[in-house]
């Protein structure tokens, strides 16, 4: 599913002209699709009330076909026009031949007759501006969506929006101060910029998209992505009948210290969990007794330690020795901030041993890396790097604050210079190949804040590489399995309390679920 700009929708919407949809058609199939959305909502929606803002623009002309498709199901809808549209207006004088209630500002100046009908507490339809957002909101607009800010606050009155939330900025995300958000926002034909961008994301409530008749192929040159459950299913490799533990890849990993025993165990467990064939954490001799206590399945290499409990240079040839019999090598979760660790991570990430071995490298890896100047001129293995925005602002020399304001720019900008797939982790975690491609995850989850969950995706992204994805398919598979068991878990758990092993059953669930046997 792409996700575009404005100037790439209006792109689409004229090209979809030349090919023989009209805007007209395009409006009647939206404003079909967001009346249909209305009564999902509504459950009957016969005598139900529903109030339908109308904008002077396109978004407008959505909502009155919506408001004509509601009252002929029998909905009590009332229009209020928040400006004048000009005439002739076809969907305007349709909605009214058809019998639908219109009033709006130019007859309620002192918005009495928006606040009596608000009082009872109807569903309200936002299409004012939509994606025609450009300047701050001024009176007379701000005035009603103050009313309905109130409305929403005080008597849980429902808003869907139409494309956007009036007043949220679909290119950058920014939110007007009078934005009043939604409940549920349905995108038309794609989701925008603004919708997966903070604080945007945060006043667009349940976001769906909705096919108002774009013809397909049209947007082949967007190179940005929302990842769909349709798209990893797509991607997961194949599970053959006949398969043994080698068919499906074997993962080294290389993580843990005295302080950090827990994260080798869960990045062990990630990527069996999402599949791998036979796992063998590499973590030090001290460390090894109490992992192998809690993880059964997997093999071990006990490695040279510092006196710290950390990986000591000389653990280097111990992991070349053996490197060559693995699929991938997944480094960085726990192996905390020893000097002689990062001797050890600089010594298997820049020799030429590593060369020949798709990599993941998290956490401490990727702080110690960033301690080297151009140090990813040094790096051997094809790589993903996960930084969460800290790890990212050390790597780029930037602050965690800049990061978060360009999260997208952040990770393609990065994944260019890098030559590396990278996963900018968060929420709406972004993933940037080095050829300019990116895909967004569709999940922004506060349950994930939680120490370990980034050992567990570290895991399972190298599970799903030992299985034979590239390096990019790996990440958007692993980070859509990962997220959306987070996603299963909150439904029964609320946003709070949630352990990253939690996530380890859940993920296999997950897989199961986009089987098409599973879709029945």
């Amino acid at each position: 599913m792409k996700i575009v700009t404005v100037d790439q929708m209006q792109a689409l919407e004229e090209a979809s002209a030349k090919a023989g949809v009209s805007t007209d058609d395009l409006m009647e199939k939206a404003g079909l699709a967001v009346a249909d959305r209305a009564i999902e909502q509504l459950g009957s929606p016969r005598g139900e009330r529903v109030l339908v803002l109308v904008g002077p623009g396109n978004n407008g002309g959505d909502g009155l076909v919506a408001a004509r498709h509601l009252h002929q199901h029998g909905a009590r809808v009332q229009v209020y026009l928040c400006a004048p549209r000009n005439r002739p207006d076809a969907k305007l004088d349709t909605a009214e031949e058809r019998g639908v209630p219109l009033g709006g500002i130019e007859n309620d100046p002192h918005l009495v007759l928006l606040q009596r009908q608000l009082d009872a507490r109807p569903l309200v339809i936002d299409a004012v501006l939509g994606t025609g957002k450009a300047r701050p909101i001024e009176a007379p607009l701000k005035d009603i969506l103050g009313i309905v800010d109130a409305a929403r606050k005080e008597h849980g009155v429902s808003v869907l929006a139409v494309d956007l939330p009036t007043g949220l900025d679909a290119e950058t995300g920014a939110v007007d101060p009078y934005c009043a958000g939604a409940d549920i926002t349905v995108a038309l034909g794609h989701p925008k910029i603004g919708h997966i961008t903070f604080p945007g994301a945060s006043v667009t409530g349940r976001l769906e998209i909705v096919d108002i008749g774009i013809p397909p192929g049209l947007d082949t040159e967007v190179s940005l992505e929302l990842i769909t459950s349709e798209q990893v299913a797509r991607l997961l490799p194949e599970r053959p009948p006949d398969a043994h533990k080698g068919t499906f890849g074997r993962v080294l990993v290389v993580a843990g210290s005295r302080n950090y025993v827990g994260a080798g165990v869960l990045a062990s467990s990630g990527a069996y969990r999402a599949g791998a064939g036979l796992v063998t954490l590499a973590t030090p001799e001290s460390v090894y007794p109490i992992a192998a206590a809690k993880l059964t399945e997997a093999t071990f290499l006990p490695l040279v330690e510092t006196e710290a409990g950390g990986i000591a240079p000389q653990a280097v040839s111990q992991v070349h020795q053996v490197l060559g019999e693995y699929a991938c090598l997944v480094i960085g979760c726990g192996l905390g901030q020893d000097d002689g660790t990062g001797m050890f991570i600089q010594g298997v990430l820049q020799d030429d041993a590593t060369a020949d071995i798709p990599a993941l490298i998290d956490a401490d890896a990727l702080n110690y890396l960033s301690q080297t100047t151009d140090w990813h001129k040094e790096l051997k293995p094809r790589a993903i790097l996960t930084p969460h925005p800290g790890e990212m602002a050390r790597l780029t020399g930037q602050t965690a604050a800049d990061i978060q304001k360009r999260r997208l720019e952040a990770a393609r900008e990065s994944a260019k210079e890098w030559g590396q797939v990278v996963v900018l982790k968060g929420a709406y975690t972004v993933i940037a190949s080095p050829e300019g491609l990116t895909r967004v995850s569709p999940f922004a989850n506060p349950g994930l804040a939680s120490g370990g969950t980034g050992d567990v995706l570290a895991g399972v992204i190298g599970g799903l590489l030992a299985q034979g994805l590239s390096l990019f398919d790996a990440a958007t598979c692993g980070v859509y399995l990962h997220a959306a068991a987070a996603e299963e878990l909150r439904r029964d758990m609320g946003d709070s309390g949630l352990m990253a092993s939690d996530l380890l059953p859940e993920i296999p669930r997950r897989r199961k679920a986009l089987e098409p046997s599973s879709q029945r």
